[in-house]
């Protein structure tokens, strides 16, 4: 117990350091001339070769250009700094940070926000889109505010997660003993569990190296993420279009530090995260045929799924995640009917 105890300290004390280093204090907002000025960091676990990140690299630097500097972000791509859970509590506890993250993480906070990300709910982009900008998720964003998460944007979207193995999966009982890594999301452990499969929560980094040792046999993720980090290369090369998870981002930084952020600066920056977003829906959407091809040129093969079997094992989920209920879901998918009924 002595060492736990050592290692858990160790781990606090490195937590505060890295919150003091990231501005939690407002002595890191400075004034030159009287005119407002401050620098956040933004963080997220994707690949430098991946679109979010070049998506959040122009966000950065067109903010600074059209704040003439005053509002400066440092990005630090491929979890290089606090990402996930830290991530999220930096910006809860006031850090001069900025959290690109799954919504399922904001829904440790308000539940809502997982079950918007839950498994087995969207057909295609647009829906979510819609959905995201209704009422019924604006009230949730208002929730997220009085928690002190202010929410930037939630349609960074990457494509939809699938099975990535070294077999065919085409029903619950074919993940049977497969073990899958997975972020260290709830959301994510709970859902690859009830598809059938052992979840291995895991950070990016060291996947790999996880995949080449068979210490897991696959993972999930999009096709995005298979070409732009080469998953391929590891020799796991089938592709089972499950579809389980939207693959989606948020961007939230706290609502101490957007409190300080002058009105139109704010607007500004509002303005250009949610304006990248949908150009980014729009590459995805372009570039989606032509990555597939790509990988099918690497080997990877795509088989379609029995999606009935898996969303029967994944509904109960709706009751069973913490904080979420079945309402939840049944206010999802009433959204989901008139979005679809208006096209």
């Amino acid at each position: 117990m002595l060492g736990w105890d050592i290692v858990h300290c160790k781990r606090n004390f490195l937590f505060l350091l890295v919150v003091i280093l990231l501005g939690l204090n407002s002595g890191c907002t400075k004034s030159k001339n009287k005119e407002f000025e401050i620098t956040l960091r933004l963080s997220h676990v994707f690949s430098p070769k991946e679109q979010l990140t070049r998506s959040m690299d122009n966000v950065a630097e067109r903010i600074n250009k059209n704040t003439n500097g005053a509002v400066r972000i440092l990005t630090f791509p491929q979890g290089q700094i606090a990402t996930y859970k830290d991530g999220v509590e930096l910006v809860v506890r006031g850090a001069h940070f900025i959290s690109v993250e799954d919504p399922s993480y904001i829904g440790d906070y308000v539940p809502e926000f997982t079950a918007l990300v839950g498994p087995m709910l969207y057909r295609n982009f647009d829906e979510y889109v819609d959905l995201v900008k209704s009422s019924l998720v604006r009230g949730w964003v208002e929730k997220a505010e009085k928690k002190g998460i202010k929410v930037l944007s939630l349609q960074y979207i990457f494509g939809f997660r699938n099975i990535i193995t070294d077999k065919v999966v085409k029903t619950p009982s074919d993940l049977s003993g497969v073990k899958l890594r997975t972020p260290g999301s709830q959301l994510f452990i709970k859902t690859i569990n009830a598809m059938g499969a052992t979840a291995t929560p895991l950070p990016w980094g060291e996947t790999f190296s996880a995949l080449q040792q068979g210490v897991v046999d696959g993972l999930e993720g999009s096709e995005f993420t298979n070409v732009g980090t080469k998953v391929y290369e590891t020799g796991k090369k089938n592709v089972a279009l499950t579809n389980h998870f939207l693959g989606t981002c948020g961007v939230y930084i706290s609502m101490k530090v957007w409190e300080k952020i002058p009105l139109e600066y704010q607007k500004i920056i509002e303005d250009e995260f949610n304006f990248e977003s949908m150009k980014m829906i729009g590459l995805l959407k372009a570039q989606h045929a032509g990555v597939v091809k790509e990988l099918e040129s690497h080997g990877v093969k795509f088989n379609r799924v029995d999606r009935e079997s898996f969303e029967k094992e994944t509904v109960k989920l709706y009751s069973e995640l913490p904080g979420v209920n079945r309402e939840m879901y049944d206010q999802i998918q009433n959204e989901l009917k008139k979005i679809r009924g208006g096209k």
